[in-house]
C-alpha cells in the first residue's frame, strides 16, 4: 500500500506562553462593553428620539448613527481583511510544526469571538428589535433597533467571520491546501443573514404580521442561522491535525502532511487506523 508522507525532523516546543486566552479576553471583553453602550444609547434614546422618523431628532440620532456606523464598517472591514491577506505567510509548505500549532490556537480564538459576537448580533439584538416591534407601530423601515441589530451587530460578526476564515486560508496549510466545506458554511450561513435583512423588511411592507419566526419574511434568518452547527464540522477537521501536532511535538510521532490530515482525519493520528494504512 501507499505510505503516508510523514516529517521526522526535530522541532522545539512552543512555549505554554503561546496559548493564552488573552487576546480573547480582550476582543470579547471590547466587545462586551460596546454592546452594553450601545444598549444603553438605545434604552436613552430609542423613545425620546426614536418613534418618528419625520423629527429632527430622529435624524440627528438614529439616521446619523446608521451612517456613521456603515461607513466605519467598510473602513474597518477593509483594514483587518486586507492586512490578513497583505501579511498572509508565502511559505506555507515550510512551516514549523511548533508554529502551526501555535496558528490553530489563534483560529481557535478568532472562531470563539466570531461566536460571542454572531450571539450578540443574532440572538440578544435580534430578539430585542423583535420585542420593540411587537410594542411600536414602525413607520420605516430604519428604527433604532433596526439600526443596531441589522446594520451594526450584524457587520460586527461578519467582520470576525470572514476575518477567520482569510485567517485559516492564508496561514493554515490544512486549509489553503483544500476549501473547507464546515469552515465556509459557518462563516457564509450567518453572513447570508445580512442580504435576508433585505427580505424581512420587503415582508414586513406587505404584510401585516407578529414578530415570529414562523412568519415567512424570517425564514431565511432561521435557516441561515443553522448554519452556525457548522462549527461542529469545523472542529472534526481542526482536531485531528491539531493531535497529529501535539503528537509530533510532544511524544516524537511522525507527522503527516497537512494534505493527508484532510483527506484522512482518523488515519492520520490514531495508532491502529496508521498501522492498517502503512502495513
Amino acid at each position: 500500500m501507499e505510505e503516508t508522507q510523514v516529517t521526522t525532523v526535530a522541532v522545539a516546543s512552543p512555549p505554554l506562553t503561546a496559548f493564552s486566552w488573552k487576546r480573547a479576553g480582550i476582543a470579547i471583553g471590547a466587545l462586551l462593553a460596546f454592546d452594553l453602550l450601545i444598549n444603553v444609547y438605545e434604552r436613552l434614546y430609542g423613545f425620546s428620539k426614536g418613534l418618528d422618523y419625520s423629527s429632527p431628532e430622529y435624524g440627528s440620532y438614529w439616521m446619523a448613527m446608521l451612517l456613521a456606523e456603515l461607513v466605519l464598517e467598510m473602513i474597518t472591514a477593509a483594514a483587518l481583511w486586507g492586512w490578513l491577506w497583505k501579511s498572509r505567510d508565502r511559505a506555507l509548505d515550510r512551516l514549523a510544526p511548533a508554529e502551526e500549532l501555535k496558528r490553530y490556537w489563534a483560529l481557535g480564538l478568532f472562531l470563539l469571538t466570531y461566536a460571542c459576537a454572531a450571539y450578540a448580533g443574532a440572538s440578544y439584538f435580534t430578539e430585542q428589535g423583535a420585542a420593540w416591534h411587537q410594542t411600536v407601530i414602525r413607520d420605516t423601515d430604519f428604527t433604532p433597533t433596526n439600526i443596531v441589530a441589522f446594520y451594526l451587530s450584524y457587520p460586527i460578526y461578519i467582520l470576525f467571520g470572514v476575518g477567520s476564515l482569510i485567517y485559516a486560508m492564508t496561514r493554515l496549510p490544512q486549509f489553503a491546501t483544500a476549501m473547507s466545506l464546515p469552515l465556509t458554511v459557518l462563516v457564509g450561513s450567518p453572513l447570508m443573514n445580512f442580504p435576508n435583512v433585505a427580505m424581512n423588511e420587503f415582508g414586513h411592507t406587505r404584510w401585516f404580521v407578529e414578530e415570529l419566526f414562523v412568519a415567512p419574511q424570517h425564514w431565511g434568518f432561521v435557516v441561515f442561522g443553522w448554519g452556525a452547527l457548522a462549527i461542529l464540522g469545523t472542529w472534526l477537521q481542526i482536531c485531528p491535525r491539531v493531535m497529529a501536532l501535539i503528537q509530533h511535538l510532544y511524544s516524537g510521532k511522525p507527522l503527516p502532511s497537512a494534505a493527508e490530515t484532510m483527506k484522512d482525519p482518523q488515519g492520520s493520528v490514531h495508532p491502529i487506523a496508521r498501522a492498517a494504512r502503512t502495513s
